[in-house]
């Protein structure tokens, strides 16, 4: 039996330093339950990083209470960390979620080469129950279908959590929010709300995504050439209309980029993505009809370099090449950090002089996540005795803690948590408790490593000034220096001019400390390191990386 007094934990892990990585546990006494596992891409910061995970090593240390995994949609800020925690979990946990997130994750986890986990399919109105955990799932609208929210009960309180949600009146797919139950959950008791903040900041209600419909047609139709959108692959609520766009005015619909073919051949699997097998063709088949009668949905829209869109602005795309005749829609906003990629690949394509729309010259892109308004709205609506802000940087936090206030919470209901922070809810009542190790956890690679800043400063360092490999022969007998040879890479100065000087330098420094009683090799190489990277700041006011080499001959 339960005592009354034990807490039920609320533990962030992911998703409160930034727009990704969303992860959070919920635990009581025995049992755990995780809410979404999810990615961020890496900035400018982290050289050479593929992927940024949240810091599950919590979870790991506390497997065997774990009771299943719930996703609320299929974004990848909210699955994209689920192959790496599945292969570092012991045993196989199950995952509950929509059929199309469902359908979503078993194919990511194919690329990973993982055996399927236990799928739990769920949907609008279902209750599980986990360990002492009792689950409600509602509908919410977001820009892919099939999103949910979470209600949960435990002897010690009750959380509501929206997931990332709009409250869109008029969706693609007819599915609204579920007002009614949320209303239901309101009546039974929320204790704490933790809610999306990625839009805090937006004023207003944030448009419908049918918003976007007219105007995407009316670029399809008056296009001279062919017409290429690049979109999120998940967002198959944008793909419906450029596909219903396409097909209205009698335009083949080309898929190209590997997320977005596989996302497409899910999606018509199941149902969400709806388009006959007449009207979607293979991207080698495009030569035989004429221009004006082809759409082209392809990924870029975030500028990665590797994407369909970018191989096809630099001309390197196997089947497809974009002409000055032709028409880019990027139908996205860049996430924060990917501004510039996304720009540079918009030069390219105005060098080849295609007409180019984003959703600064037009309405080819919603938001899906609610503004202020909305957000209010969901606050009213809950009625929490308690709130805490999640999915999003510190200013969407403040920022939704405000609006909070002004619905009425007393600010010290108000939890402003960072990862790791844990808040505990006995009675009903919410409070902070003892945090947990949390982080951030890099693949580089084929590897998952652990964040070291020393591995990123070298990185940026190489990159901004490049290397210089200094190999030194000394004699063992005498201590005389045979030779100084250099090698470089990456530098802005001529080495050659200033070879002979270098050389003469190192080779005085080395042979001074040769002489001295008892001197290492170590001693040495920091030496040669020295005097090489003092001459070189001296002379060029750069610092590349030195790496000395040290011989007894």
């Amino acid at each position: 039996m339960a005592k009354k007094s034990s807490p039920l934990r609320i533990i962030p892990l992911g998703g409160l330093d930034g727009i990704g990585k969303n992860m959070t546990a919920f635990e009581y006494e025995n049992d755990m339950v995780l809410v979404d596992a999810g990615l961020m891409f890496p900035d400018d910061e982290q050289p050479g990083i593929d992927l940024v995970l949240p810091d599950y090593s919590y979870v790991l240390e506390n497997e065997e209470k774990l009771r299943g995994i719930i996703i609320t949609h299929g974004h990848e800020d909210h699955t994209g960390a689920l192959p790496y925690l599945l292969m570092d979990l012991g045993r196989k946990v199950p995952i509950y979620s929509s059929k199309l997130t469902l359908g979503i994750i078993e194919g990511k986890l194919a690329e990973h080469r993982l055996n399927a986990p236990k799928f739990r399919e769920v949907q609008n109105g279902t209750h599980i129950n986990l360990g002492t955990f009792s689950i409600d799932f509602f509908s919410m609208t977001h820009s892919i279908p099939a999103a949910l929210g979470v209600y949960m009960r435990t002897p010690a309180g009750s959380v509501m959590h929206t997931g990332d949600f709009k409250l869109d009146q008029t969706p693609i797919d007819g599915v609204t929010p579920n007002y009614q139950a949320i209303g239901r959950f309101s009546s039974l008791g929320v204790d704490l709300l933790l809610s999306d903040s990625t839009n805090a900041t937006r004023p207003g209600f944030t448009p419908s995504e049918s918003a976007v419909g007219p105007a995407l047609r009316h670029i399809i139709k008056n296009a001279p050439g062919r017409v290429f959108v690049a979109s999120f692959s998940s967002h198959i609520h944008r793909l419906q209309q450029i596909c219903d766009a396409a097909t209205a005015v009698g335009r083949k619909v080309v898929v190209t980029g590997r997320s977005m073919v596989t996302n497409t051949k899910i999606a018509r699997e199941l149902g969400y993505l709806r388009i006959s097998d007449g009207d979607i063709i293979d991207a080698f088949e495009v030569d035989d009809i004429p221009d004006d009668k082809i759409v082209v949905m392809c990924t870029g829209s975030q500028g990665e370099p590797m994407s369909a869109l970018a191989r096809m602005a630099n001309g390197d795309h196997k089947s497809l090449t974009i002409t000055a005749n032709d028409t880019v829609i990027i139908s996205a906003t860049p996430v924060p950090g990917n501004e510039k990629s996304v720009q540079s690949i918009v030069n390219s394509l105005a060098k080849i002089g295609c007409t180019i729309f984003d959703k600064s010259s037009t309405l080819v892109h919603v938001s899906g996540h609610g503004s202020q308004e909305e957000l209010k709205l969901m606050l009213a609506m809950a009625r929490p005795h308690y709130f805490m802000p999640v999915h999003g940087e510190a200013v969407h936090l403040r920022a939704h803690a405000h609006l909070a206030e002004q619905m009425g919470i007393r600010s010290d209901h108000i939890f402003i948590a960072d990862n790791g922070d844990a808040l505990e809810v006995r009675n009903g009542k919410v409070s902070w408790g003892a945090p947990v190790e949390s982080g951030i956890v890099y693949v580089d690679g084929l590897s998952v490593t652990d964040a070291d800043p020393i591995v990123f400063r070298d990185r940026q360092k190489l990159a901004s000034d490049g290397i210089v490999t200094c190999v030194v022969t000394v004699s063992k007998r005498t201590g005389k220096v045979g030779g100084v040879e250099l090698s470089c890479r990456g530098v802005s100065f001529a080495i050659d001019e200033l070879m002979g000087d270098i050389q003469d330098s190192v080779r005085e420094s080395v042979e001074g400390s040769a002489r001295k009683e008892g001197i290492t090799m170590d001693t040495l190489r920091k030496t040669a390191r020295n005097r090489l990277s003092n001459y070189l700041w001296g002379k060029t006011r750069t610092r590349p990386m030195v790496i000395p080499v040290v011989m007894e001959v």
